[in-house]
């Protein structure tokens, strides 16, 4: 029983740590992302590259590519933080890396779970 105990504490410890480092972000399902978006106050970034986006991206989203090295300093540039910031790339994998960089520098972020791929496989059902 006490083993059972210290590793729960100490898994409370680590997610303590790692929201203390600003893994502080929202993931969300494609459906209440596109919903979340419509807010006329979100600022929608595609982190992919360049010619990721030039083949198609959500409409009104700006490109910031996370694997610039100037990645943050382009996103506090063209960024308000007072404002929320909606991420997403191809499957969600990089999007999740720039929502954590984005949070650890004071930026409200919330990440497309499944990415771009998830986005157009739900509107094709729809």
């Amino acid at each position: 029983m006490k083993k059972i105990l210290i590793l729960l504490l100490s898994l409370l410890g680590m997610n303590a740590c790692m929201n203390a480092q600003g893994n502080n972000f929202t993931d969300m399902d494609v459906e209440h992302f596109a919903q979340y978006i419509t807010n006329g106050d979100v600022q929608l970034v595609d982190v992919r590259t360049p010619e990721e986006y030039a083949e198609g991206h959500i409409e009104g989203a700006r490109n910031i590519d996370v694997f610039d090295d100037d990645f943050l300093e382009e996103a506090q540039k063209s960024l308000d933080k007072s404002r929320p910031v909606a991420v997403y790339c191809r499957s969600g994998k990089r999007s999740a890396d720039a929502a954590r960089k984005l949070s650890a520098n004071g930026f409200q972020v919330t990440n497309l779970e499944g990415g771009i791929l998830a986005w157009k496989e739900n509107r094709e059902k729809n």
